[in-house]
């Protein structure tokens, strides 16, 4: 199939085209979360922990979830600041910490307004 798209075979590519445009964009919108920087514990390598991250929200919520940014920023802020070194250093930490976080977010701003967390920079120095 990519082949065809090298060789120019034109029939092919404009089929592999229309089917890349034919898919619709999600309705969706980005709330960027300030950037968090918390401290570790003692026990941790690394010091500090630098987070910045955007909420995937329902754009006819995107108000509503911009008003509750200081309650998600404290919320997140309370979690990374409970974590432990062993709670970063997993291989699936990311994953995992990803999914508390979004968790804590929709109990703050309620169901169905918050789609996802995109973790923008995570950074251990």
């Amino acid at each position: 199939m990519y082949s065809d798209l090298l060789f120019g075979d034109e029939t092919k590519s404009a089929k592999v085209e229309a089917q890349v445009e034919a898919a619709p964009m999600p309705d969706v919108a980005f709330v960027p979360i300030d950037p968090l920087v918390v401290s570790l514990g003692p026990n941790a390598i690394n010091r500090h922990l630098r987070f910045r991250a955007q909420l995937e929200v329902v754009p006819a919520h995107e108000q509503d979830v911009i008003h509750l940014l200081p309650r998600i920023v404290d919320v997140l802020n309370n979690y990374l600041r409970a974590l432990e070194a062993s709670d970063i250093e997993q291989p699936a930490a990311l994953m995992n910490l990803r999914a508390q976080m979004l968790r804590r977010v929709q109990i703050v701003v309620g169901p169905g307004r918050v789609n996802d967390l995109l973790v923008m920079e995570f950074v251990l120095k």
